[in-house]
């Protein structure tokens, strides 16, 4: 009997193993992304053309004490040196000073970092609630007028410039009509109203029920979000639209049409139900772009966020400004790479 039981402990045993196995390797993947994308911006702050001594005395500094600040800086040190206090600085959550005003890089990216999540999570729900229908709609409609209203709604979302989106919005909308606010998140009456819980100035506003600071910000920000979830839109609608078709050409709908099943049922519960794999890509890769592609949005209407903070300090030769910005930016797509995966177990046991 107990040499019986032994092949069933090690059935038993083999999922936690591989359970286990599992994390090991995402953590690896993890480790060695994240020491690739902080050897490269190390590289890039060593190959710019700025020198950030300079940058730091001014160029009527002495020679002496600009030395003296090279030597402070570490920059006399070997390249592998430099990385690794570089890398130990980073993992501890220190990016250096900023040049502009002297404040720790860290402390301003999580400043700026909310307006820029606000605006681009308000953008990628706009392009999934409207864009995933009209992609599932337009492959069921196929070749119809649907079908070519959603093609060429895309094909103005990719080929149009987003910042001549913005200005036309802008001129439209508040310019002319004064439907919405204008540049910056809220008029200056409401500034520093609320206080900043959580730095999304929606959520902070109906924490406090204070709704007239929440309709003001919601003004300001509805046409920059419509128009980062317009750019959503248009891809996640033309991907929705590609993987539906696919999968209605399955022998599987063909055979679920044929039991009798109705074409809410086929569409919904059959054929989607098999890409929101892929869909999850789709808007985790949307979702990143957004947070990290909105800079001209952010310029436009004067957005303080990540995009117009790291354009700033990329004007400025404020390379410790820059690349915090771009290690945190590089940081999102990894989480969101690693979100989309662990959804990709959930939805599709056969991946894990």
């Amino acid at each position: 009997m107990a040499l019986a039981e032994r092949p069933t402990g090690g059935r038993r045993s083999a999922p936690l193993i591989h359970w286990i196995k599992s994390i090991l390797k995402t953590l690896g993947t993890i480790a060695i992304t994240m020491l690739g994308l902080l050897f490269v911006t190390f590289i890039i702050g060593r190959v710019m053309p700025i020198d950030p001594v300079l940058a730091i005395v001014g160029e009527r500094a002495s020679q002496s004490t600009y030395d003296a600040v090279y030597q402070q800086l570490g920059l006399d040190k070997p390249l592998l040196v430099q990385f690794w206090y570089y890398l130990w600085d980073v993992l501890h959550g220190d990016f250096g000073n900023s040049l502009l005003n002297a404040r720790p890089v860290s402390e301003d990216i999580a400043r700026v970092f909310p307006a820029t999540l606000e605006l681009a999570t308000l953008g990628v729900l706009i392009g999934i609630f409207l864009g995933v229908p009209l992609g599932v709609i337009a492959a069921v409609k196929r070749g119809s007028w649907i079908d070519q209203i959603a093609r060429v709604v895309a094909l103005v979302g990719y080929s149009m410039p987003i910042f001549w989106l913005g200005l036309m919005g802008l001129l439209v909308f508040y310019g002319v009509l004064g439907w919405v606010g204008g540049p910056g998140r809220l008029d200056i009456f409401y500034e520093d109203v609320v206080p900043t819980r959580t730095g999304l100035i929606l959520l902070d506003s109906a924490i406090v029920q204070d709704w007239d600071v929440f309709r003001n910000a919601l003004t300001h920000i509805i046409l920059p979000a419509a128009l980062l979830g317009y750019y959503s839109l248009a891809y996640i609608s033309r991907m929705t639209r590609s993987f539906m078709l696919e999968q209605l050409s399955a022998e599987y709908v063909i055979t679920a049409r044929v039991k009798g099943l109705s074409e809410r049922q086929v569409i919904w519960r059959h054929a989607f139900k098999n890409i929101r794999v892929q869909l999850i890509t789709v808007i985790a890769l949307s979702y990143a772009n957004l947070l990290e592609g909105s800079v001209l949005t952010e310029i436009i209407f004067s957005w303080p966020g990540i995009g117009s903070y790291i354009t700033t300090a990329l004007l400025s030769a404020d390379m410790n400004a820059v690349l915090g910005g771009t290690v945190v930016v590089g940081l999102i797509f990894i989480c969101l790479n690693i979100f989309s995966d662990l959804l990709y177990r959930f939805f599709d046991p056969r991946s894990k």
